[in-house]
């Protein structure tokens, strides 16, 4: 029987059960992640062609500066172990959806269910042939997850 990722992630984090502490003890410092929505289709054509010449995948993180869930997810993909597991593994674009109005074509592309919100990711080879498309709002509540959610998920979806 196949699992679906959530699922799958449900199971984890019962079996660690550290996981499920709630939310941040500190406030995380807000950043400007995403670049203008007009960028995207060109970042996304950069980040394929150095995924094939690296033998990584493609990370498309679909979200707004805006998105305060966005702001944590950003922050955990950047402190140690996942920012190690993104650079091993990974190209990582971040792609503007203006106010969600913006670059939803792409997000269909790619495989994310925009309308289940923010942050949304999706796994690219670097062939463009989505891995893994997000269709749940799996992450739109990162501010209540920890940084080891964001640590399985790269472990996951890594290229083997």
């Amino acid at each position: 029987m196949k699992r679906s990722w959530m699922q799958w992630m449900s199971g984890a984090v019962l079996v660690m059960g550290a996981a499920v502490c709630g939310a941040q003890s500190a406030p995380i410092p807000r950043a400007h992640i995403y670049p203008p929505v007009e960028q995207a289709q060109t970042d996304i054509k950069a980040a394929l062609l150095k995924a094939k010449q690296e033998h990584k995948r493609v990370i498309l993180d679909f979200g707004g500066d805006w998105c305060g869930d966005c702001q944590v997810l950003n922050y955990y993909f950047h402190q140690g172990p996942n920012q190690e597991l993104l650079d091993k593994y990974y190209v990582l674009v971040d792609v503007n959806i203006g106010h969600i109005d913006q670059n939803l074509d792409l997000g269909q592309k790619y495989g994310v269910d925009l309308k289940h919100g923010v942050p949304a990711l999706s796994v690219v080879n670097p062939n463009g042939t989505v891995v893994y498309g997000q269709k749940n709002g799996e992450f739109e509540d990162m501010r209540h997850m920890q940084s080891s959610d964001a640590t399985l998920f790269l472990q996951t979806w890594k290229p083997r």
